[in-house]
């Protein structure tokens, strides 16, 4: 695809009209494969927090929270608006929908702290969609650790962000 065409769907993005954008069901489909369904809380790693669902994590997690399929989407739906609050509210560029969805994958598991203040961001929001799409690698880490799982999971969402729309 070429530069100008690239730009023209940036510029159709939805939100050009302040409007805010949702997450796609690339998105969706790529936040649930690596957080896979699971009904009773867990710990991923041992210096991760309780986690239960898809991926859902907060003070209402405990030991021995135990959730039905039901209870699990509803709280997918919950964090997922504010994810993608988050990222419409830091990123100020316009973006594809593949764009929007892999930021969504990233800011889902980083949580909207870390990614408001990531160099991705500012790049992105400086208009250096190249160098900001190298950053989702920097994202591997569960503190000094490289994790295999985390290396895949930005494998895919760099690969998402930079996926043309055909």
């Amino acid at each position: 695809m070429k530069l100008q065409e690239l730009e023209w769907l940036r510029a159709t993005r939805p939100n050009a009209q302040g409007e805010r954008v949702k997450i796609g069901p690339r998105g969706v489909e790529l936040i649930q494969s690596y957080e896979k369904l699971r009904l009773r809380a867990y710990l991923p790693t041992s210096e991760d927090r309780l986690t239960i669902g898809w991926g859902h994590t907060g003070d209402d997690v405990e030991a021995d929270t135990v959730w039905t399929r039901e209870e699990a989407d509803s709280a997918f739906l919950k964090d997922i608006a504010w994810v993608e609050e988050c990222v419409n509210k830091a990123v100020t560029m316009q973006l594809t929908q593949n764009e929007f969805d892999a930021l969504c994958s990233l800011c889902f598991n980083i949580g909207c702290s870390a990614f408001g203040r990531s160099t991705l961001v500012k790049l992105l929001n400086s208009g250096d969609f190249d160098a900001a799409s190298k950053e989702f690698t920097k994202w591997d880490r569960q503190g000094d650790k490289i994790l295999s799982g985390l290396v895949a999971r930005r494998a895919a969402e760099q690969r998402l962000f930079e996926t043309m729309i055909t």
